[in-house]
């Protein structure tokens, strides 16, 4: 009997080969940290419908997904359904001296047979909005928030014992992660070979996380040489997503204008850049897998 089970959509040949991967072969595995997923919240953005498209593509051609998002307090936990996930939950993250337990909740999309990891705190997500509250007034722990949902995310992939070829992280509230996986987590094996991705977009922050910013999101194994870029100083949007590109393998451009600043920057660093292409699933494909073929 067949170890695997696949379920694919009507496909041509060429486009399987474009996913490297067929039935005879070993799954390739990818890991999405998403800020923004339709139809979690409600509006149509494009951002969001990517981020909604990319899993099922992936997993309906043969790749192993796995998919987070932080749990906003918008999102209806019993219209969505919603439960959690209690051999995953449970552990206590220390920001700044204080535990802050860590919840997952899993949801799944059941017309894309896929499912949604998202990562709950009452202190940091509970009855609140997404990154601003109803008067456009961004939170003020949004910092804290953003270290809880990149590390509570790493800590998930973890405790599931579950090995990611790539890393997506689209969103600025996933920008931390590629930091960690470079730094604290760089000798964890589950993550030691994974390319990582860094989607920009035009969903920028205009309120600085405060100075002591760098001192929160510092844990064990990390030094201030790690984040020698944003010491000090009001770290605004400009600044956390160039720290991000500096510790990512490759960056996608997620919608047709970008902060003209950070491309610069990224196209400055050498790395692999691919141009926007709107919902066009084939090329984030061959994006994916002309790291893994480079890394051979």
């Amino acid at each position: 009997m067949c170890k695997y089970r696949f379920f694919f959509v009507p496909l041509q040949w060429e486009v399987m080969s474009r996913l490297n991967t067929t039935p005879m072969n070993e799954p390739n595995r990818i890991l999405f940290l998403a800020q923004e997923i339709y139809p979690y919240l409600a509006e149509e953005t494009p951002i969001r419908l990517v981020n909604r498209r990319l899993p099922e593509y992936f997993q309906a051609n043969g790749w192993e997904t796995r998919t987070f998002m932080p749990k906003f307090g918008e999102i209806n936990e019993r219209r969505n359904q919603l439960h959690e996930v209690i051999r995953l939950s449970g552990m206590n993250l220390i920001i700044e001296d204080a535990d802050h337990p860590l919840l997952i909740k899993v949801a799944s999309i059941q017309a894309a047979r896929i499912q949604i990891y998202f990562i709950d705190n009452d202190d940091y997500f509970g009855r609140r909005k997404g990154v601003a509250d109803d008067n456009g007034i961004e939170y003020k722990d949004n910092d804290e928030r953003c270290i809880f949902f990149a590390r509570g995310s790493v800590e998930t992939v973890k405790k599931l014992r579950w090995t990611p070829d790539i890393i997506y992280c689209s969103g600025w509230m996933g920008a931390l992660a590629p930091l960690y996986l470079r730094t604290a987590y760089a000798d964890t094996p589950f993550f030691a070979n994974a390319k990582i991705i860094l989607s920009l977009d035009d969903n920028d922050y205009k309120t600085p996380f405060p100075s002591k910013f760098t001192q929160k999101l510092l844990v064990d194994d990390m030094s201030h040489n790690d984040v020698r870029s944003i010491a000090d100083f009001p770290v605004g949007y400009e600044e956390l997503m160039r720290l991000a590109i500096d510790y990512s393998d490759a960056i996608i451009l997620a919608t047709p204008t970008v902060n003209q600043r950070l491309l610069n920057y990224a196209q400055t660093s050498g790395k692999p850049i691919m141009p926007y292409k709107g919902d066009d699933m084939d090329s984030y494909a061959d994006f994916c897998n002309s790291l893994l073929d480079n890394a051979k």
